[in-house]
Formats: C-alpha cells, sequence, structure tokens
C-alpha cells in the first residue's frame, strides 16, 4: 500500500480497477484497429531479430517508430508469449491472427495498467498531503476515453500515463530527482510527451537547483544531469554503438508526414485550414485563379506536406514556435515561483499546448491532459466544470476512430455513464461541502447552483454534441448520399475543435490568475 494512502481509499481504488478490469475482459472481441497489428508485429520484432535490427528492419509497413524503452518493453511482453502460441512471435506474422493472439494482447494492455494503478494510489494524497476524493482517482481509472483508445482501438496509453502520473507524484511531493528520471524514461518510450519537457525543465532547474547556493545548486544540476543522461544512455546507447542513431531519430521524427493526421485533431489548425478552403471558395468565386493543392486535406490520408491554397504553409519550425509561445505564461509562473501544489496543472497546460498546436498531432494525444486533469478535477467547482465539459469533449471526439456499427453503443454508454458519473459526483460532492459549511459557497467561492453545475452556455454546447452525432449517423447520408463523405469527421473535429480551444483558453486564464 502506498505510502499515506488511507486502506479505505486504496481498497476502493483496488475496486474500481476490478470493475474497470472486467469492462475492459469484456471489450476483448471488439474492434480492433491497425495498430494491433503495429504492436503484434512489434512483439515478434523485438523477439525473434536482435536488438541491431529493430529499427532498420523493413520487411513489414510497420516498421518500429517507438524509443527504445517502449522497444524493450514490447520485447518483455514477448517473452511469455511462446507458451501460448509459438507463432504469435515468428516473422512473419500471421495475416489473420487466432483468437488465442487477440486475448493475448489484450491481456498485455489490461497487466501494463497496473502502473496506472499503483501510480493513481500514491497519488491519493496531493502536494498537502490533503486526502484526494475517491472519484477524483476513479476519474482515471474509468477514463471512457483510455478505455476506448486502448482496449477497443488497441494501444498502450494506459501504461504510459501511468509513467506520467509517476512521475507527477514525485514532483508533488517535492522528490524532483526521482521525478525528472521517471519524465526521462516517459520521453524514451514514447517521444511525443517531449512536449512537456519545457515545462519539467523550468520547474526541475527552478525548484531543484536554485536558491540553494552557486555550488549546492551546480552539484544538484549535476546530478539531475547525470541521472536524465542515464536514463537515455540505457535506451539509446545500443543504436549509438550500432551506428543507427540517424535511422532510429528518422523512424521518431517523420516529419514528412504533414501538418494533419488523417482524422483532423480538433485543435487551433482545424480552424486553419477550414479558413484557408473558405478564402480559396471565395476568392475563385469572385474570379481570382487560385490553384487547388494535389494533396488534400479532406482525402483522409497523411500527405507528405501541408498544402495550402491561400494562407501561408505551415511548418515543423511554425508549430514549435506557436507551442512555446502558448507555453510561455505557465513557464514564466514555474520559474518566478515554482510550487508542488500547481505543477500537475502546469504539465497539463503544456500538454494541452502541444495538442493545439503541434505538428502531426492525433487525436489520441488528448489523453495525455485530460488523465491529469482529473486528478485535480474536485479541487474546486470551477475545476470540476471544466472537466466535466473537457473530458465529454475529448471523448467524444474520439468517437470517429471507433467507427463499425458494433462498437457504437459502447462507446456512446461509455461517454453517457462517465458523464452520469461525473455529474452525479460533483454536484453531491459540492452540495455536501456547502452544506458542512453551513453556506452556500464552496472553497473557491463559487456559488452552488441548482441546475447550474455547467451553465447555460455550456449545457447549450454539449448538447450540440447530440445534433452533430444525428447529423454524422442519420441525416448526412440523406440529404448528400455518398457526396462530401468527409463533411461529418470535418463538423466533429470542428466542434470540438471550439470546446478544445476553450479548454485551453479557460486553463491559461486559471494559471495567470491563480497560480
Amino acid at each position: 500500500m502506498a505510502a499515506g494512502t488511507s486502506p479505505v481509499t486504496a481498497a476502493l481504488a483496488a475496486w474500481a480497477f476490478a470493475v474497470a478490469t472486467c469492462v475492459k475482459l469484456l471489450l476483448v472481441p471488439t474492434y480492433r484497429s491497425t495498430d494491433f497489428d503495429v504492436h503484434r508485429y512489434w512483439l515478434a520484432l523485438t523477439h525473434a531479430l536482435p536488438t541491431r535490427q529493430w529499427y532498420t528492419d523493413a520487411s513489414s509497413q510497420w516498421t518500429l517508430d517507438y524509443p527504445p524503452f517502449f522497444a524493450y518493453f514490447s520485447r518483455l511482453l514477448s517473452l511469455p508469449a511462446p507458451v501460448v502460441d509459438a507463432t504469435l512471435v515468428s516473422i512473419p506474422v500471421p495475416d489473420s491472427p487466432p483468437f488465442a493472439h487477440l486475448l493475448y494482447l489484450r491481456l498485455t494492455v489490461a497487466f501494463s495498467d497496473l502502473l496506472l494503478l499503483g501510480s493513481v494510489l500514491l497519488l491519493a494524497r496531493d502536494a498537502r498531503q490533503r486526502q484526494r476524493p475517491f472519484l477524483a482517482l476513479a476519474l482515471v481509472l474509468w477514463s471512457p476515453a483510455l478505455l476506448a483508445v486502448d482496449h477497443v482501438h488497441f494501444q498502450y496509453n494506459g501504461f504510459l500515463m501511468g509513467l506520467l502520473l509517476l512521475s507527477l507524484y514525485f514532483l508533488e511531493q517535492g522528490w524532483d530527482l526521482a521525478g525528472g528520471v521517471v519524465f526521462a524514461s516517459l520521453l524514451c518510450s514514447k517521444h511525443l510527451f517531449l512536449v512537456a519537457a519545457p515545462m519539467y525543465f523550468v520547474y526541475l532547474f527552478r525548484h531543484y537547483c536554485c536558491g540553494r547556493g552557486v555550488v549546492k545548486g551546480l552539484g544538484r544540476l549535476v546530478l539531475m544531469g547525470a541521472g536524465v543522461a542515464a536514463v537515455f544512455a540505457a535506451a539509446f546507447a545500443p543504436f549509438v554503438y550500432y551506428g543507427q542513431i540517424q535511422q532510429l531519430f528518422n523512424r521518431l521524427f517523420p516529419f514528412g508526414r504533414g501538418l494533419c493526421h488523417a482524422y483532423w485533431a480538433p485543435n487551433f489548425w482545424v480552424f486553419y485550414i477550414i479558413l484557408d478552403k473558405v478564402l480559396a471558395f471565395l476568392l475563385r468565386r469572385l474570379g481570382f485563379n487560385i490553384a487547388i493543392p494535389e494533396a488534400s486535406f479532406t482525402g483522409g490520408l497523411v500527405g507528405d506536406s501541408s498544402p495550402f491554397a491561400v494562407l501561408p504553409k505551415v511548418t515543423p519550425i511554425t508549430t514549435f514556435l506557436l507551442v512555446i509561445l502558448a507555453m510561455t505564461p505557465c513557464l514564466v509562473k514555474a520559474l518566478s515561483n515554482p510550487q508542488t501544489k500547481h505543477i500537475v496543472r502546469w504539465v497539463s497546460y503544456a500538454c494541452t499546448c502541444g495538442f493545439m498546436f503541434g505538428w502531426h498531432v492525433h487525436e489520441k494525444a488528448s489523453l495525455h491532459f485530460t488523465v491529469p486533469l482529473a486528478l485535480i478535477a474536485m479541487d474546486s467547482l470551477n475545476d470540476a466544470r471544466h472537466y466535466f465539459f473537457l473530458s465529454i469533449v475529448s471523448c467524444y471526439s474520439l468517437f470517429p476512430l471507433l467507427f463499425e456499427k458494433q462498437e457504437y453503443l459502447i462507446k456512446v454508454m461509455l461517454l453517457l455513464t462517465y458523464a452520469a458519473l461525473m455529474w452525479v459526483g460533483f454536484t453531491s460532492h459540492f452540495a455536501a461541502n456547502s452544506d458542512q459549511e453551513g453556506k452556500k459557497v464552496n472553497r473557491s467561492g463559487s456559488t452552488v447552483k441548482n441546475n447550474g453545475f455547467v451553465g447555460w452556455i455550456g449545457l447549450s454546447y454539449l448538447l450540440g454534441i447530440g445534433a452533430i452525432e444525428l447529423w454524422s449517423q442519420v441525416l448526412h447520408r440523406h440529404v448528400f448520399g455518398d457526396r462530401l463523405p468527409f463533411l461529418p469527421l470535418i463538423m466533429v473535429s470542428f466542434y470540438c475543435g471550439v470546446g478544445m480551444m476553450y479548454s485551453w483558453m479557460w486553463q491559461l486564464m486559471y494559471i495567470v490568475r491563480h497560480t
């Protein structure tokens, strides 16, 4: 049991994890994306081939493009596989995997979620040693987005989020060296978390190294650098030795994939792309000769460039600068007054900036900030309102990933159940707090009003999701038939993008005013 975690909280968290595991087992035979084939091949690749061939093998289209620690993780998961079926770890892999292969890989995802459970148990107490409400922990373990992405679509985000939360736990407790080393391990497992690196660097430099005298400060800086360097050496040294580091980095950072993924993540670039298309349409109607780019953002494919008809072309360096610019107010806060009680919020905001303005962002990257924000969702009524709004928008934005009819009811029920849990849990929690204080004011000074949890604007927006879904599932085919097949996806991306932009701005304003 984690130190400082009450037996009751630990038992409740274990029960919540067990309930989630039962749901995961029920999802075993559901739809699986090509990510299943990717990880199935990586399991065989890391087991059947020597390390020197992991990043050079091109016998399959599912080439290894995650950092070395994840490759080692795949190798670890492959060790018991021959006991189940030797063809699980043989190359070439079978085109149609038998049920035993599917069950084994599904169980590896569920097993790796134990790290998420351990991190949640550790985080049962916050930076001020206050017991977090059980609901905040359950919101992480029962995240419908995690269930849909990992246990239907197929990925290992629960394991990776467990690493991130473990790092945040160490930082909350003031164990900065351990937090930095664990975050370095996360980067060596999935490099997309690099977006949080500026926040980690600023916070650790200011909180761990500064204000302790020159000699002690330099000593701590060297110690932190040595710890992080040791982690990266353990990950990348073998491939430096094999002379493959350039090949490895080409796999990790394929900038030629273009600005947007096949399905547009609901971020700032959705509005940029749509504005470009609207301007091109209007200018052509006015008689201007506007060339239509060969590659189309609505074609549903990952392109080799980011073509625009009117607006300037966006490059990777442009997105990098925008991410840093958006993150700057938070970095300034961390530099001027680093506080452990704000680290979860700051890191979540950094990941939000990467999602909103980054290059080739996947819609699944919203997990990187929605999961940590669940931990602080009950710090105040305003936090609860924001998380309620954000988690619904984020989860709905993932609906297009599960596009087969047999999974439709599953994704809808997961979202509606989670929304009902939040509504009942949040309203009862803050109403109880108000009653205990003898007045209708919670810790943040917000008034608790009947039927006013999200406000009329927020409620109207969330109800609009139903209208978007009705159009996508029913009305579109009656109006357009087989024409404009991409329009429902654009509508989901655009509508959810509005909600995500609101969340980014809300987080920014909260950080500027209250941290």
